[in-house]
């Protein structure tokens, strides 16, 4: 179980477009919109980290035409996202305000959430990930592997919560200069390429 929970945070830990999206939610709603992203993010990561452990992810990863209608969905929605960011950073005011994000109304809360669920729940990568590094530690002996692979899914997604979590505090902390708004303009643009970057690799995956 330890081995898993390092290998698993130092996963979660390295850079990507969950990273990438949750610095920008959060500096855009503040610490209520990177929250949301987080909780999204790992109810999306579960979705697939249950359907691994139920056996669900190894019938849609046989499936050829499943397998490219979820990453063409994906990157679709990827693509959207990215094209939002991007004119964001571009029709952005330069003015120098930097005053801290006002409350997060209720349709921006469930968008950050949204986001969070289904940048992870659409890519089919991530259910390959599940059903390859999973099975790596789950014991040979083990008299219930289910029940083994949803208890290492709810280490992987505790997991997720904490790391995240703190890195949202992290970001939060330096709101003022990361809210500054070429910086925050960059940013902007920095997640909406990473995300369009994933989505093409999303697009050109072979099943």
């Amino acid at each position: 179980m330890m081995t898993f929970a390092i290998a698993a945070l130092v996963l979660i830990m390295l850079p990507g477009p969950d990273q990438a999206l949750i610095t920008r939610n959060a500096l855009v709603g503040g610490r209520s919109g990177g929250v949301l992203t987080v909780v999204g993010g790992v109810l999306g990561l579960s979705v697939h980290a249950g359907a691994a452990a139920l056996g669900l992810s190894a019938l849609l990863l046989a499936s050829a035409t499943a397998f490219t209608i979820l990453k063409i969905v994906g990157a679709v929605y990827l693509l959207w996202l990215a094209a939002q960011m991007l004119w964001s950073s571009v029709t952005r005011s330069p003015g120098p305000s930097v005053a801290e994000p006002a409350g997060v109304a209720p349709v921006r809360r469930l968008a950050y959430l949204r986001q969070g669920v289904l940048s992870n729940a659409l890519n089919p990568k991530v259910a390959l990930f599940f059903v390859t590094f999973l099975p790596q530690f789950l014991s040979a002996d083990s008299g219930s592997p289910r029940a083994e692979a949803l208890l290492l899914s709810a280490v992987f997604a505790t997991l997720y919560l904490a790391w995240f979590g703190l890195y949202v505090s992290a970001v939060e902390r330096l709101g003022r200069w990361l809210r500054r708004p070429r910086v925050k303009a960059r940013i902007e643009q920095v997640t909406g390429l990473v995300l369009a970057t994933v989505a093409v690799r999303l697009a050109t995956t072979s099943h």
